[in-house]
């Protein structure tokens, strides 16, 4: 029976890791004589898959079949519609949290973002003191980075809340679009998320549900922490009767970005918040998340057990000081971590967080000299062939052309994806590097054996000499310089 169980455990790993298209095909093709075993997976496979849906968000956003059932049965408020001083025009989005509408403040003119609970919800007192608590948590601080907070409104029983209305999009958007931002971008959004965040944690409040859907970026650049709807308030702060609605050992948050002691059920304190902060640049940063895995459930389980692998190897072009800073972030212990926002703001706003590395520089300029020499030793090959005229000079001015047009392909798409895919720049690194020293060597020895068929056959001597220091330096160019530049840009 040991036996059996060990095949089911291992098939079951297997298939997480692989995410087959077809799972009964797929077993049938792994484990074609164990019915039994196939079963025990399948059903395995199904709870887990369950428990991944569960994961995946913030409990609210994952009950549509309580919650949007409700929204959808209910037709919501016209444009025109009157609560107190705002002017409903139009819905912005619907969600588990309730319904959002652009409104117009009749009192001081102004466009405002109306959050209302969901249908039902109204009357709880649960619910209503949640909402309550994220406008005073919010109202509470006065900050840029933050959205503003104007008021809370009782409306025919109902219970709203007033709020800047901001018109651009998420952080989520960004990472989603795939395009990887420079580092000055990501110190420039790192610095001004942790500065806004430290004016929370200042004032007592601990966000705790910090993630790339709750970052905005207005029109206009500015960043703005959003949805304070799970913050925590600490009691000296503000009035105690809204410090928490949660109680010790319940998790609450989106589980992709929860510090390890949050998912252990630990009410946490800012560190909580700097963890959020190291997944959410992190992930900005690259567009891979620290704990990536192939379901909610192992990303879980990796935050718990497994380390990140260090942001600096993923996004070289970073300074080693700010890749520092979020691998700081990410420690699971919260004391390995940072106190607070405050101090990464002060981190981030050191002379080393902006000190860019020159030597990705001399990186990108000793691939453009190298695809210039190509040029240069297809234009001798081309020389030779004319003067020479002859099978041999022929032939070695084509094998010259064709390996320097790969060689030249192989170099503009590694400066392409340094500069557009960064965190694929390492696997393409290896996978280059055998295939542009058998091109360069490959060159190098044609351009020598020009210079021999011009010492034997013509009294060019200079063009020969030139031709053979053409090739040595090719050679030397590829066997010693560009694996020094190469480490010293891509690692510390």
């Amino acid at each position: 029976m040991r036996v059996q169980w060990n095949r089911v455990r291992d098939l079951f790993e297997r298939a997480l890791e692989e995410s087959p298209a077809d799972l009964d095909e797929w077993l049938a093709r792994e484990c074609p004589n164990d019915a039994d075993v196939r079963a025990e997976v399948k059903s395995l496979f199904a709870h887990h898959t369950r428990a991944g849906e569960f994961l995946a968000e913030p409990i609210a956003a994952r009950t549509p079949w309580m919650l949007n059932e409700l929204l959808d049965e209910e037709p919501g408020y016209p444009t025109g519609h009157v609560i107190g001083q705002y002017t409903i025009v139009r819905e912005l989005g619907r969600g588990g949290m309730g319904r959002v509408y652009l409104a117009t403040d009749a009192g001081l003119g102004r466009a405002v973002a109306l959050k209302a609970l969901p249908p039902g919800m109204g009357s709880d007192p649960t619910q209503r003191e949640r909402l309550r608590r994220e406008a005073r948590a919010a109202a509470s601080l006065n900050h840029p980075g933050i959205c503003t907070v104007y008021a809370l409104v009782e409306h025919d029983g109902e219970l709203f809340m007033a709020a800047e209305y901001l018109e651009g999009h998420t952080l989520r958007d960004e990472i989603a679009a795939g395009r990887h931002p420079p580092a000055q971008d990501v110190l420039r959004t790192a610095q001004e998320i942790a500065t806004a965040l430290a004016g929370a944690h200042a004032a007592g409040v601990i966000h705790r549900d910090l993630k790339p859907e709750n970052v905005m970026r207005t029109h206009d650049g500015r960043l703005k922490i959003v949805d304070f709807g799970l913050a925590r308030v600490d009691p000296a702060a503000l009035d105690g009767s809204i410090a928490s609605l949660t109680r010790s050992g319940v998790i609450v948050g989106t589980p992709a970005y929860m510090a390890p002691e949050q998912l252990n059920g630990d009410r946490g304190d800012a560190r909580v918040d700097v963890f959020a902060f190291g997944v959410m640049v992190y992930e900005y940063a690259c567009g891979i998340h620290p704990f990536a895995a192939a379901t909610p459930p192992l990303v879980v389980a990796r935050i718990l057990q497994s380390e990140a692998v260090a942001l600096e190897g993923l996004c070289p072009s970073l300074s080693h000081h700010v890749s520092a800073i979020i691998d700081r972030c990410l420690m699971k212990t919260p004391r390995d971590r940072f106190p607070s926002a405050a101090e990464i703001a002060t981190a981030l706003s050191e002379p080393a967080a902006l000190k860019v590395k020159p030597v990705r520089r001399w990186w990108r300029m000793h691939q453009a000299v190298v695809i210039g020499l190509y040029f240069l030793a297809s234009g001798i090959g081309w020389l030779i062939k004319e003067w020479y005229a002859v099978g041999p000079a022929v032939a070695l001015f084509a094998i010259i052309g064709m390996a320097a047009t790969a060689a030249g392909v192989i170099r503009g798409h590694l400066l392409f994806t340094e500069r557009m895919n960064q965190p694929g720049l390492a696997t393409e690194l290896r996978r280059s590097g055998q295939m542009t020293k058998v091109v360069d060597l490959l060159i190098a020895l044609g351009l020598c054996a020009d210079s021999a068929l011009l010492l034997v056959g013509t009294d060019r001597t200079v063009a020969a000499v030139l031709s053979l220091g053409l090739a040595v330096g090719i050679a030397l160019a590829r066997l010693v310089v560009e694996p020094s530049t190469t480490t010293t840009a891509f690692s510390q």
